[in-house]
């Protein structure tokens, strides 16, 4: 009898445990979520928010596989399961994962509802606008949501002294930039609002051409075009090299106009880290990359 009554209180103070498990309440741009703290399974198809939570010591039990960069090859591993593409979810992988919560960006975006019906769903994204201060508010629901507020302070207050000295430097330098995508032989340039706006809100670059329409894909342009606008300063992305394509950015810019140009003859044709910019921005590593790419400006 007094093994049973033990048995019994143990068993309702487990289930008054559980029931009482603390959650955190996230408001996002697609809804409101509660989600529990400290969620053990994990489902996310953002790199940046998986670079982030690598970098806090926080395991994933989902992911995609199709594209990781190098810094996260060990998510390639069989332990953590392939959860589609970064456009195509795979529903029923998901739903054998039983996850606790799902982390979506903007290319998940149409598909919230769905994944929400499986489990609380987060969508976080980078304001093309205001890059800093997005990737600062995504880094604190992290924070919350995984109790790691101490290590998310630890990190802001690092890169934003890193990004503080750059921006310094860029403005000091007075040098224009334009952003130019090689896309398998097209072209096509980014300006100051664009999803690399960043380059011209938070380090410094002005911009070659303040005109540039504001498109997803970029303004598409011709080798006579970055001629006429004559940057100091030319920013490569590479997409051929992640989209797959037979023509390099470098085969591309390897071109008579492009010789011309004041940057190539100065030596400011920077080829920047492709795969993180297009596919990854907005981690933790991949911020410190992005301006190490840009730390290239000032390399002797």
């Amino acid at each position: 009898m007094k093994k049973t009554v033990v048995f019994l209180i143990s068993l309702l103070l487990l289930t008054a445990g559980l029931s009482q498990a603390e959650t955190v309440t996230v408001e996002h741009k697609l809804g409101t979520v509660e989600v529990n703290q400290n969620p053990a399974r994990v489902v996310v198809f953002d790199y940046g928010m998986l670079d982030s939570l690598d970098k806090l010591g926080i395991e994933v039990a989902g992911v995609v596989k199709a594209s990781l960069p190098p810094y996260l090859e060990k998510f390639k591993a069989a332990e953590y399961v392939d959860v589609g593409t970064l456009f195509e979810p795979n529903f029923e992988r998901i739903y054998e994962l039983r996850p606790e919560v799902i982390l979506i960006t903007t290319r998940q975006a149409e598909q919230f509802d769905r994944l929400n019906r499986i489990a609380p769903t987060v969508f976080l994204e980078i304001d093309t606008e205001n890059y800093w201060d997005s990737f600062s508010a995504n880094l604190t629901v992290l924070a919350e949501i995984f109790n790691k507020e101490r290590q998310v302070r630890e990190h802001l207050a690092r890169l934003s002294e890193k990004a503080a000295a750059l921006g310094a430097k860029g403005k000091e330098s007075g040098l224009n930039a334009l952003v130019v995508m090689a896309n398998d032989g097209a072209l096509s340039v980014y300006g100051a609002n664009s999803r690399f706006g960043v380059i011209h809100q938070a380090f410094g670059f002005k911009p070659a051409d303040p005109r540039i329409e504001l498109a997803n894909h970029g303004q598409n342009v011709s080798f006579e075009y970055l001629l006429g606008v004559d940057p100091d300063l030319m920013l490569i992305i590479d997409r051929a090299a992640i989209a797959g394509g037979s023509i390099s950015a470098k085969q591309m810019m390897d071109n008579q106009l492009v010789k011309m140009t004041s940057a190539a003859r100065n030596g400011r044709i920077i080829y920047l880290n492709s795969q993180v910019w297009y596919t990854a921005a907005g981690g933790i590593t991949a911020t410190e990359m992005m301006m190490e790419d840009l730390e290239q400006v000032f390399a002797e």
